[in-house]
């Protein structure tokens, strides 16, 4: 029987997935996309949003990340403190406890909506659930900016949710360079596996999108399986170990970012398996130095410390009324034992 407590959280998504199945039928709402590294205005400048009456002179800007056990959010953390110094802002910092604390985020943004911060940059664990608290903290005339992993657009729009600047990366292009990669690798008939993010997920769901379709490219590669592990170092361990168990003759693997693929090198290290391709996704230090060793084939670099200072320059720029763009995509960078050592453009 359901515990008593999970059955609202339970009712809330099947709320949520109704509203964007209505909402689906129409035309895509995604917006073009307009990359702006530099932080020139583009054409497709989002509105000017009306400022309240009264700015605090130095505004207070909450970047609201998954959590700080993943090295990935500790870059973005540096990217936004760096935007701090240069626009003179008050930065605060706030994180769950794992990216799969959604309800933790949730009752983050809350707290932050009556503290009266002047802007909150997101990178939300879940696409739908913290879109409700998001339109209630724009409402109450705080800034929203969302980095990292998007925010459902169809059902932002259902919600009103709107003028929200997505700072990130081409999540299906970088996965798609990275299996392309481990495809030159792949010359006779080859079991591969894919171990994906949060299900549902944006990024989770495009970079699974980019590996199978680089894997389609490839004659010699057969998808066996494709199972989740929540981003999590323990949970790639554990599922590659079910993988292997399940398939051993998988001879590539994929997974949608480095603490995934950490879990399962090792997993794969302990168990004498050294005949396999594997591929990771973020360039943590660590990844990096698995790939100078040879243990990890390939990773992406979607330069996390740049999301997060984009992220607070556009909330700066939203609240003096200036332009921004609506959709920034920074470059991404295939690292490999070729290029490990190379300093990021």
């Amino acid at each position: 029987m359901l515990e008593q407590k999970t059955i609202p959280r339970l009712l809330f998504t099947l709320m949520l997935f109704a509203a964007v199945a209505l909402t689906g039928c129409g035309e895509d709402p995604s917006p073009t996309a307009v990359t702006d590294p530099d932080g020139k205005p583009a054409a497709a400048d989002m509105p000017r949003p009306a400022p309240p009456a009264a700015r605090a002179a130095r505004p207070t800007v909450a970047l609201v990340m998954k959590t700080l056990t993943n090295p990935f959010f500790i870059e973005m953390e540096r990217g936004a403190r760096e935007a701090e110094r240069e626009l003179d802002v008050k930065l605060l910092v706030r994180t769950a406890a794992q990216e799969t604390s959604i309800e933790q985020q949730i009752q983050i943004v809350d707290a932050l909506i009556r503290d009266g911060v002047d802007a909150i940059v997101i990178a939300p664990g879940d696409s739908l659930e913290l879109i409700p608290v998001l339109k209630t903290a724009q409402d109450a005339g705080i800034v929203v900016i969302n980095i990292d992993n998007r925010l459902d657009p169809g059902f932002s729009e259902k919600l009103g949710l709107r003028n929200v600047a997505y700072i990130s990366v081409d999540n299906e292009q970088g996965a798609y360079s990275a299996v392309s990669y481990l495809n030159r690798f792949i010359t006779r008939p080859t079991a591969v596996a894919i171990i994906e993010g949060i299900r549902g997920a944006s990024n989770a769901e495009e970079r699974k999108r980019g590996a199978l379709r680089a894997f389609s490219e490839n004659p010699n590669a057969t998808v066996v399986a494709m199972e989740t592990a929540h981003w999590k170092i323990d949970e790639g361990y554990n599922v590659a170990a079910d993988l292997f168990r399940a398939h051993p003759d998988i001879g590539a693997l994929f997974c949608a970012n480095d603490m995934m693929a950490l879990g399962a090198v090792r997993y794969l290290k302990e168990s004498g398996r050294r005949d396999v391709l594997v591929a990771g996704y973020d360039a943590l230090q660590e990844a990096l130095e698995s790939v100078r060793e040879g243990q990890l084939l390939a990773t992406v670099d979607q330069q996390a410390a740049l999301q997060g200072k984009l992220g607070v320059e556009y909330a700066v720029r939203a609240l003096r009324g200036e332009p921004y763009p609506p959709v920034t995509l920074v470059d991404t960078r295939l690292v490999n034992r070729n290029t490990a050592d190379r300093p990021a453009p």
